[in-house]
């Protein structure tokens, strides 16, 4: 029997990928893991899991979409990622008017689970209720599923609130959180949510992704 949102795959589907890319030295976007751009990657993944076209929160002098639609910050200053999240709202009310909800997921994270968008929507209650994912013992808010009705409130908390912490807004709502076992591979368990900071973690990622496509 379906729950409060009947099909997942309708959820809109949004990267998150404002950020400065400061550790990396570049645009971690456009890193390549194995043969194939981060970018490309990790909208392939989610929009694997969504019937709705994936689009991509980015600056408006964004290089290469790859054909994603381009959806700038509504906020000027790169006010972090809940910036992103609040122009997704935003374009979600506008473009997904029957959606009660959207998916968040950063564009550094490329190893994110396949049923991430099902498992998120399974707790919900309510349209008003988040839910976010966890493993190991972390939260990771950045993937998310995210209510179209919180954004007059998330613009306002944006505005007014200094320190702009993600953990200090969702206090201030009902948040479901959604924990995801390790991948077992053959040189450990892997983190479902590692992502990707620095040169040394896409070399990380290298192996990571040597093992699991020796899993297969």
């Amino acid at each position: 029997m379906p729950g409060f949102i009947a099909d997942p795959t309708e959820i809109p589907p949004f990267l998150l990928a404002g950020g400065r890319s400061s550790r990396m030295g570049a645009n971690k976007a456009f890193a390549l893991l194995g043969h194939e751009r981060l970018l490309t990657r990790i909208a392939t993944r989610i929009g694997q899991q969504q019937t709705i076209p994936v689009a991509l929160n980015a600056d408006a002098d964004w290089l290469d979409t790859e054909g994603l639609r381009l959806v700038p910050d509504t906020i000027t200053g790169k006010l972090g990622p809940l910036a992103g999240v609040l122009t997704a709202m935003r374009h979600a009310a506008v473009h997904c008017p029957h959606a009660s909800h959207l998916v968040t997921v950063p564009i550094d994270s490329p190893f994110f689970p396949i049923d991430l968008v099902a498992r998120l929507a399974e707790p919900i209650e309510g349209r008003d209720d988040i839910a976010i994912a966890a493993s190991l013992g972390r939260d990771h808010p950045v993937f998310g599923l995210w209510p179209v009705s919180l954004a007059d409130d998330l613009e306002a908390w944006l505005l007014a609130d200094e320190k702009r912490r993600v953990r200090d807004f969702l206090a201030r709502h009902l948040v479901r959180t959604v924990d995801f076992p390790a991948i077992e591979t053959m040189i450990g368990p892997l983190d479902p949510f590692f992502n990707i900071n620095t040169p040394d973690d896409l070399l990380d990622a290298g192996r990571w992704l040597a093992a699991l496509e020796s899993n297969q």
